[in-house]
């Protein structure tokens, strides 16, 4: 008999995705004591007191900064994202922050919205006003893309079709980008090369240790008189106070950014958005139903793709009684695991293990069903973190 899964729901969650788990086997709400799995957006889950219970986190979105990503995959947690779900709703929003800063849009409308109605001069203030909002249009100009993943490629591809070149960055390229990527994208070799050379610069890449701060005070001093900074990424990604310097002296004309925060909000040459990145209704149900899958995937067959903290596996089933266990990454556990099972005449008839990094994870189809004794044995392996029986 199949399991009845419980799942917490942190935040409003699109029916596109909570659909994607049927009721006769999940029950879904934010009321539930001991859920399985929590599906959650933006709310903060540091200070979270997550149930033992809980065997999956999905994100309905592509970053999990939100999330105690290194705290669950020590207890055998895989995170669960949605990457290139919202990709085309912030490609758009990249594109319409291109035309703002490039066209003077946002001073534009303050000045229009600044008009009295009333006023029997207003034609003639439009007129002799439109002067100071002139812009200038894409074509020709060059756009340097920092972060070439799904969205990057995107972007570049956008801009290519709107007329302009295209410079690109990213030194861990995966090779199904490479594949999507235009071939009029020139290769930069470092970021440096980007800044000099483009007129906008648009950021894709996330917030880790290697990236905080990239645009910085010492890395903005490249950027040619002029340059448009985009960042739809990770507000960590970019030093703030250097930007408004880098403003200031009129190294770049503008910043566009979907981070608002007290050092950015009111300069006259910052467009900063409310998060905006990925709120449509196309990107929500699109990450909702991608990462709804995910979850269900694992705990009804243990398999995982999207796990920020887990490798990837994906094992067809070939029988009907499965054990997924996750462990540290350390040599002979996969001896262990099969010992634990030889002693109790199981026969292994399927066998896949994958490693990330400090983190292992195996599946193992076998033959009959498994007695409780055999996963308390393989529970007991110094180093595993996390066993499942999954009989189907």
């Amino acid at each position: 008999m199949a399991n009845h899964f419980q799942i917490l729901v942190l935040n409003q969650i699109s029916q596109a995705g909570l659909k994607r788990l049927p009721s006769e086997q999940y029950t879904v709400g934010k009321d539930i004591a001991a859920p399985d799995a929590i599906l959650v957006r933006s709310a903060d889950m540091h200070k979270l007191d997550i149930p033992a219970s809980v065997r999956a986190i999905g994100r309905a979105g592509a970053g999990t900064n939100n999330i105690p990503v290194k705290a669950m995959g020590a207890r055998g947690v895989p995170v669960f994202n949605a990457p290139g779900a919202n990709a085309n709703a912030v490609k758009e929003l990249v594109i319409a922050g291109m035309l703002m800063s490039a066209r003077n849009l946002s001073g534009a409308m303050r000045f229009v919205s600044a008009l009295d109605p009333q006023d029997l001069e207003m034609e003639k203030k439009v007129e002799d006003g439109k002067k100071n909002f002139a812009g200038y249009e894409l074509a020709g100009h060059t756009l340097g893309v920092i972060g070439l993943g799904k969205i990057g490629c995107l972007v570049a591809d956008a801009a290519i079709k709107l007329g302009m070149h295209v410079l690109g960055y990213d030194p861990e390229i995966t090779i199904d980008a490479a594949w999507s990527l235009s071939s009029q994208v020139k290769k930069a070799n470092s970021v440096t090369e980007v800044l000099k050379s483009a007129n906008f610069i648009s950021l894709h890449v996330p917030l880790l240790d290697a990236t905080r701060k990239m645009v910085n005070a010492q890395t903005l001093e490249h950027v040619r008189h002029g340059t448009v900074l985009l960042n739809f990424s990770r507000e960590g990604v970019v030093d703030e106070p250097a930007v408004l310097a880098a403003l200031d002296a009129k190294k770049l004309a503008s910043y566009v950014c979907d981070f608002p925060s007290p050092h950015v909000n009111g300069h006259p040459h910052v467009v900063a958005l409310p998060h905006l990145g990925a709120s449509t209704r196309e990107a929500e149900d699109n990450c909702a139903a991608m990462v709804a899958d995910q979850v269900r995937d694992y705990l009804e067959h243990g398999n995982v793709q999207n796990a920020v903290n887990f490798p990837s596996i994906l094992l067809p089933r070939e029988s009907d009684f499965r054990i997924a266990i996750a462990n540290a990454n350390v040599p002979n556990m996969v001896g262990q695991i099969s010992t634990a099972m030889a002693k109790a005449n199981l026969n292994i008839h399927n066998m896949m293990n994958k490693s990330r990094g400090d983190m292992a994870y195996t599946l193992v189809d076998v033959d009959s069903a498994v007695p409780q004794p055999v996963i308390d044995s393989i529970s007991g392996i110094e180093g595993v973190l996390a066993v499942r029986y999954l009989p189907a």
